[in-house]
């Protein structure tokens, strides 16, 4: 049996799919070719670091082709639930970047859809999956080194002017909310680690303060959770300040019953613009382990799930509970 894939791109509108495209390319993966709408502002980027991959005319030369596994898809939000459906007809496995849909009727037709074809819709919720400090609390965790978890709180703050921001990023309907699209990430974690599969959600607040002229944009909001394995709240913002050496100082805590686990993802403020710093204390040690060559998991694990069509890269169900609980959250906090 064969241990990679061959891999198609169908959109390629977030930057994102540079990295979901990077580590299947790690674990032995191909990839020949892509179609992408119109022209977005990764293009030249795609094609200055991918020449060798094609793009074609049209959607359909990918889908329709037999020798691709699995398509790999980073268009605008709103249209991923379609590219998605579309891919899953035509026989293929996806990893979609988050959020995987924006409304719960995509949602609900992609689990009809996924329910049909036997494939695997798989939502790559990169503050988990690319972060190796986050792999490795996974591991502290199992292993009972905070007792049982009681909370998590997920921070997501990001920078505005990152780099240059296309129309669709301030279209509410385009992009699905803050806590749809950021707030998928840390639902998704807070489910994973306090283990919980249902959940209520207390409270939800989005906001735009700063570009009132935009009024699709939401720059804050704020999640509060009750899980049947635990509490979560949530806060994510997009007030990332320019003096800061990264896009966001991301960070998740863990509390235990016997300890807590801070994780700061991408910079260790004033101290390492490194990322990848887990923090460790319970009634043994306190401790700070450097997590930077620790292996990602995900991906290796998809490419074992498409080939032996098991799920241990992130259970379906998981994958449906963390989309329809964000989207929800959103939903709630634009009733007020």
């Amino acid at each position: 049996m064969k241990k990679a894939l061959n891999l198609g791109v169908i959109g390629i509108d977030h930057g994102h799919i540079f990295d979901m495209l990077d580590e299947m390319i790690k674990e032995g993966c191909s990839c020949n070719s892509f179609w992408t709408d119109g022209d977005p502002l990764t293009l030249q980027e795609f094609n200055k670091k991918y020449p060798n991959i094609k793009r074609k005319e049209n959607k359909e030369e990918i889908l329709n082709d037999s020798s691709i596994d699995m398509i790999l898809i980073s268009s605008i939000p709103i249209d991923r639930a379609g590219h998605s459906i579309n891919v899953l007809k035509a026989g293929k496995d996806v990893m979609v970047d988050k959020p995987g849909c924006t409304t719960l009727d995509q949602l609900n037709n992609l689990k009809k859809t996924v329910k049909e074809t036997g494939k695997i819709w798989s939502v790559n919720f990169s503050e988990r999956f690319h972060v190796a400090a986050v792999a490795k609390a996974e591991e502290l965790v199992n292993e009972g080194k905070i007792g049982k978890v009681k909370q998590t709180i997920g921070t997501g703050p990001h920078r505005q002017g990152n780099y240059e921001r296309p129309d669709w990023f301030y279209n509410r309907q385009s992009y699905g909310g803050i806590i749809t699209d950021i707030g998928s990430h840390q639902i998704h974690q807070f489910l994973v680690f306090t283990n919980s599969n249902e959940a209520k959600i207390n409270h939800a607040l989005v906001e735009n303060t700063t570009k009132k002229d935009m009024p699709g944009f939401q720059d804050f909001g704020e999640v509060n959770l009750t899980g049947n394995g635990g509490h979560g709240y949530i806060r994510l913002d997009w007030f990332t300040p320019d003096a800061l050496p990264t896009w966001g100082d991301g960070r998740l805590l863990i509390l235990g019953d016997k300890g807590f686990i801070e994780i700061r993802k991408y910079t260790d403020l004033a101290k390492s613009e490194k990322g990848n710093h887990l923090f460790l204390a319970n009634n043994d040690e306190v401790k700070h382990i450097d997590c930077f060559n620790i292996k990602l998991p995900y991906f290796r694990n998809l490419i074992n799930d498409v080939l032996n069509r098991t799920e241990t890269a992130c259970p379906q169900d998981l994958t449906y509970l963390s989309m329809e609980l964000a989207i929800k959250a959103q939903e709630q906090a634009e009733k007020k």
